[in-house]
C-alpha cells in the first residue's frame, strides 16, 4: 500500500469528523436546520435552548474535533513506536465504538418501526432519517476510523528498520 493510499482513509475520516463537528457547532450556536431529523425530544430541547442540553452539544462538537486530531496524528511519523501505536489503537477502538453505536441505534429504530420496541423520543419522521442517514453516517465514520488505524499500522510495518 502506497503512502498516498494509506492516507486516504485517514483524510476521509478527518473530513467526516470535521463535517460532523460543524453540524454540532451549528446546532450548539442556535441553528435549527435539520434538528427535527434527530427526534422530537432533541428538537424540543434545541428550541427551548436547554442549558444542559446545549452544553452537551458543545461537548460533542469538541469531541468530534478531538477525533479528527487523533486521525491527524496518524499522519505523523512518530519517533517512538509507542506513541504511533497509541494513536492507532485509539483510532481503531473509536471506530469500533462509533460503528457499534450506529448499528445498535439502527437495530433499535428498525425494531421501533416494526412495533417491537417503543421509543417515544423518536417519531416516524425522524425514524426514517435515522434509518437512512444518521445511523449509517455513524457506521461509516466508525469504518473510516478503524480502517485509518489499520492502514497506518500496515504502512508502518513496511518501513525498513534503521
Amino acid at each position: 500500500m502506497s503512502t498516498q493510499q494509506k492516507q486516504r482513509p485517514i483524510t476521509w475520516g478527518i473530513v467526516w469528523s470535521l463535517l460532523f463537528a460543524l453540524m454540532s457547532f451549528y446546532w450548539a450556536s442556535g441553528g435549527m436546520l435539520g434538528v427535527n431529523t434527530l427526534g422530537p425530544e432533541i428538537s424540543r430541547q434545541a428550541v427551548l435552548r436547554d442549558g444542559g442540553f446545549i452544553f452537551i452539544v458543545w461537548l460533542t462538537a469538541v469531541a468530534k474535533v478531538a477525533g479528527a486530531l487523533v486521525l491527524l496524528a496518524l499522519k505523523i511519523n512518530w519517533n517512538k513506536a509507542l506513541i504511533g501505536g497509541a494513536f492507532r489503537i485509539a483510532a481503531m477502538s473509536g471506530g469500533v465504538l462509533l460503528f457499534l453505536y450506529g448499528l445498535f441505534n439502527l437495530v433499535a429504530v428498525l425494531l421501533m418501526m416494526v412495533r417491537v420496541l417503543n421509543l417515544p423520543a423518536i417519531d416516524s419522521y425522524s425514524a426514517w432519517w435515522r434509518l437512512f442517514f444518521w445511523e449509517p453516517f455513524w457506521m461509516i465514520g466508525g469504518l473510516l476510523y478503524f480502517v485509518a488505524g489499520r492502514s497506518a499500522r500496515a504502512g508502518e510495518r513496511r518501513q525498513p528498520e534503521l
